[in-house]
């Protein structure tokens, strides 16, 4: 049976959210963020009546709070069912390393279906970094990449065709860092990398099964092997899904 405290409020509950210096709305976010750190992925979130009695606050308060942690990816809402636990980020700390080898170090099972193969003359970019002649072509690697069977990226790279002569006879659905160094003796030994914030645009949506205009991250990579350039990649997170870590340390200057 709950014991009911002076004012209405159950005993071991929150006290009900009351006008201060934070917004209730924010003060509610905060607590919908601790209570979602507590439930596994996939739990759905109690209702909307029942949040605006338990935490005194209106609907509207209510809608605000969780319209903010849906577009932070915090949750989730589905038509019709309700607003569930979102998965949580897989957290990745910035090191070299190929999708198979990162993936299984954060718990997950590693998929790949591969979207597009084939040797054509690369854009000038690419071939600046790759430090291909005028009018060589290089391999154009589609692949998207999975996580537990849900996608997590879209790679869109490109390959020395010299140093891979029969690319596309092989399988690619694997980590082609392993490949590279089993099959063609070239070992990835070092990488040059850029990350930027964008939008997904409909192409990418689709692939990543978000909806366009959410946040994704865009890895654009430069990988050597000896000393020798023979991979331009990019590589789009969701970004709801997806999250670097690493360590910062106090500079000399």
């Amino acid at each position: 049976m709950s014991i009911r405290r002076a004012g209405g409020a159950t005993a071991g509950a929150e006290p009900l959210i009351v006008d201060g210096m934070v917004p209730k709305h924010e003060q509610l976010r905060g607590r919908l963020t601790e209570l979602a750190a507590r439930l596994p992925a996939g739990s759905p979130l109690p209702g909307e009546r029942q949040l605006c009695v338990e935490h005194g606050v209106s609907r509207i308060t209510v809608r605000e709070a969780i319209g903010q942690l849906v577009s932070e990816g915090v949750l989730v809402r589905v038509r019709g069912k309700g607003t569930f636990v979102a998965e949580r980020a897989a957290r990745s700390r910035l090191h070299l390393a190929s999708f198979h080898e990162d993936m299984r170090r954060l718990g997950l099972r590693p998929g790949t279906v591969v979207l597009d193969v084939g040797r054509s003359v690369p854009p000038p970019a690419t071939r600046r970094a790759l430090e291909l002649p005028p009018g060589a072509q290089a391999w154009h690697v589609r692949r998207l990449r999975l996580a537990d069977d849900q996608p997590m990226s879209i790679d869109d790279a490109w390959y020395e065709a010299g140093v891979l002569p029969d690319l596309d006879r092989q399988d690619l659905t694997g980590s082609l860092y392993t490949l590279l160094a089993e099959e063609y003796g070239c070992t990835i030994d070092r990488a040059e990398q850029t990350v930027r914030a964008a939008e997904a645009d409909r192409g990418t949506g689709v692939l990543l099964g978000v909806p366009t205009g959410r946040p994704v991250l865009v890895f654009d990579r430069l990988s050597y092997s000896g000393g020798r350039p023979v991979e331009h990649a990019e590589s789009t997170y969701r970004g709801d899904r997806y999250e670097l870590q690493m360590t910062v340390e106090l500079g000399g200057s």
